[in-house]
């Protein structure tokens, strides 16, 4: 008999953890993003950890910014930032406040509302590419900067939400090196991905960006 998801919020406390305890942890939860059209829920398959002070790859190493304010707390809002100047990407916010540390979400499985993901991505090939990648999910979701500093443990109704899921054991929990990461925070293995689950993006290596001559 297969178990449904537990519909249950995460509690802020879950979040109020090392990033290297809660990145894990999340694979298997599920994550609700209202829209006035109807829900969409994404069952999270893919995770990367982002550590603040200590890690040179996150956007909060070198202090506080406006464009990362939201990083350094409370624990459980959602951090929104656009890369590329194209795309969104969405973490959630985890450790002590004051401390700035974020988990990624990288990619997941939807569950519901996919035809509402579907009018958001047109290029996908089918269903296992909705939300395969951190900018495919935020695109699907229809996240952008709104929703920066979004508390997903909020007890009314929120336009996004993490709940209980169904987490995945440790032995289905696989861990690498972060995608495209530059320099010495490319070398932390602190992606994380649950074992052959379709939705997982593939890992790329950063590639230098080419300067316009």
């Amino acid at each position: 008999m297969i178990t449904p998801p537990d519909r249950t919020p995460l509690p802020r406390e879950f979040f109020d953890r090392p990033v290297l305890d809660v990145a894990p942890d999340l694979l298997g939860r599920t994550l609700v993003r209202t829209t006035p059209d109807g829900p969409i829920t994404v069952r999270l398959t893919e995770v990367e950890a982002y550590d603040g002070p200590n890690d040179p790859g996150s956007h909060a190493y070198r202090g506080r910014t406006p464009r990362n304010g939201v990083m350094f707390g409370p624990p459980g809002h959602v951090y929104v930032y656009f890369t590329y100047g194209m795309w969104f990407c969405m973490n959630l916010v985890c450790g002590p406040e004051g401390r700035a540390s974020a988990v990624l979400l990288r990619a997941g499985e939807v569950l519901e509302g996919a035809d509402l993901a579907r009018k958001r991505r047109l290029s996908a090939r089918n269903d296992k590419e909705l939300a395969k990648g951190p900018a495919r999910l935020a695109t699907a979701l229809g996240v952008d900067r709104a929703l920066d500093g979004t508390d997903a443990c909020a007890s009314e109704e929120t336009p996004l939400r993490v709940l209980t899921g169904t987490p995945v054991g440790s032995d289905q929990v696989l861990n690498g090196p972060r995608t495209g990461v530059a320099g010495d925070g490319g070398v932390h293995p602190w992606r994380f991905w649950i074992s052959n689950d379709p939705t997982v993006s593939p890992y790329r290596a950063h590639v230098p960006r080419r300067r316009s001559s």
